[in-house]
């Protein structure tokens, strides 16, 4: 007689619930951008999320509790001169969100105490260096005030928010960049890129700490650092375009610990962690589901829980952070799925439990809202783990002292730029003249090296 062994886990019945249409977010027109990202960002106050927009970019900022259908000419983030591509809140100050977008510029803003009443045009930091696109905004993990980015000119750049300077400039990408991961204590960033590379990076050092072959297809991948152990998941494309997941040991990217085919579907796979819970989201875009497994330490590394599924498309998600959790009815996640026809659906993914008491197994001490190191004592050197919070007796937002914005510098120069037709036909007549000359200067070079090429063979 065989028995068959369960593997026993508190997370193996974990559900996934939509909640109601009167809890959800209607009438939003969702950027209909080809960029791979989430396109939204969650905190426990504010949703952000990149809309359609003429003349420029912008995204909407909706308070959580304002559910329901909103205004088509609710107030919006409008500060940006091409389409904003992602953005992201600072973990440790609700008001602030930081922004990126085709005009090369990354911003940060400070959205008002209890959402905005007016359209918002001047951002608080103006961040300027990428020379293309920027792509990817990212908040350091345990220092306050770090932002990284990551642009189409395939440099990453580290920047002190507090003085608006850039303070670390990564330079070892050679195409274009996909994803940036910070490990928990934010010592390390994980990038994976077009040249499918997966890099292990000590952003201090600007040095490359291992690096390795990822997923060999030639759409997007992902990265996220998981665990306290630096293990990291990527999810990406085999070479015949079958998604795949993957797990590695930060310190051996020769191979991959595990390597798993997921299906042959065609869009990029979001992944999401939950480091208290060792559990990860896999969401696509385009895709109706959410899967979900939990991550162990040894093998087989990964063991698939179950997904969430709908007939609804997904445009991007976003998850809410673990400290504004519903713990009384044992949820331990909460995703934001963004819709195509413009709809933010809640999704409740709960461990089916009884009781209403607090549950010190399923809420181990998560991330707080307070940041462990300044700015300088990072750039220093120090290093220190986040500092976490119990959720017994629901989370309290710590208090925070007001932001002081740098003063504006080096913005100048971009506003100089051509705005009328009559000034762009100028430029662009004096790019042709310049051209011109640029390539007779250049055959005149050419002409040169043939003349001392003759002569040298004469000798």
């Amino acid at each position: 007689m065989s028995f068959r062994v369960v593997r026993q886990s508190k997370f193996r019945h974990v559900f996934g619930t939509a909640m109601k249409h009167d809890h959800c977010y209607d009438g939003i027109r969702v950027s209909k951008n080809a960029h791979d990202s989430p396109f939204c960002s969650i905190n426990t106050k504010f949703i952000a999320i990149v809309i359609e927009a003429g003349g420029g970019g912008a995204f909407q900022v909706i308070a959580l509790e304002k559910t329901g259908r909103s205004d088509v000419n609710a107030p919006k983030v409008t500060g940006h001169r091409g389409p904003v591509l992602d953005v992201q809140w600072n973990p440790f100050n609700e008001n602030m969100i930081a922004s990126c977008a085709d005009d090369c510029m990354v911003k940060v803003w400070v959205i008002p105490e209890g959402g905005l009443t007016e359209n918002l045009n001047e951002s608080t930091v103006d961040l300027a260096g990428h020379q293309r696109r920027v792509g990817i905004v990212l908040w350091h993990p345990t220092a306050e005030n770090i932002l990284a980015s990551a642009g189409f000119d395939y440099m990453v750049f580290l920047w002190n928010v507090e003085s608006g300077e850039a303070v670390k400039r990564l330079e070892m990408h050679t195409d274009t960049i996909h994803c940036l991961s910070f490990n928990f204590d934010g010592s390390l960033l994980a990038t994976t890129c077009k040249d499918r590379k997966l890099r292990i990076i000590d952003p201090r050092e600007e040095v490359v700490r291992y690096e390795g072959n990822s997923h060999q297809g030639a759409k997007a991948s992902r990265v996220t650092f998981v665990g306290k152990d630096n293990r990291l998941m990527t999810t990406g494309f085999s070479k015949m375009s079958e998604r795949q997941y993957a797990i590695w040991d930060h310190k051996d990217l020769s191979k991959p610990l595990k390597m798993e085919m997921i299906d042959t579907g065609s869009g990029v796979l979001f992944p999401f962690f939950d480091p208290s819970t060792n559990m990860v989201y896999l969401a696509g875009k385009g895709d109706g589901n959410i899967r979900y497994y939990e991550l162990a330490s040894e093998r087989p590394y990964c063991y698939y829980l179950d997904s969430y599924s709908s007939a609804a498309p997904q445009r991007g998600l976003g998850a809410l952070p673990k400290r504004a959790v519903d713990v009384t009815s044992c949820e331990v996640a909460r995703m934001f799925k963004v819709q195509v026809k413009g709809l933010i659906e809640p999704i409740s993914f709960k461990v089916p439990r009884k009781s209403e008491l607090f549950q010190d197994d399923l809420y181990p001490p998560c991330q707080g809202d307070k940041p462990s190191l300044s700015a300088d004592e990072w750039l220093g050197g120090a290093t220190k783990a986040p500092i976490t919070i119990s959720l017994r007796g629901g989370f309290v937002a710590s208090t925070r002292k007001e932001f002081v914005a740098p003063e504006k510098k080096g913005i100048e120069e971009t506003d100089s730029a051509p705005k009328t037709e009559k000034e762009l036909r100028k430029a662009y007549h004096e790019l042709r003249e310049e051209n011109k000359l640029l390539k007779e200067k250049l055959n005149t070079q050419d002409i040169k090296v043939r003349q001392l090429e003759a002569e040298l063979r004469s000798r």
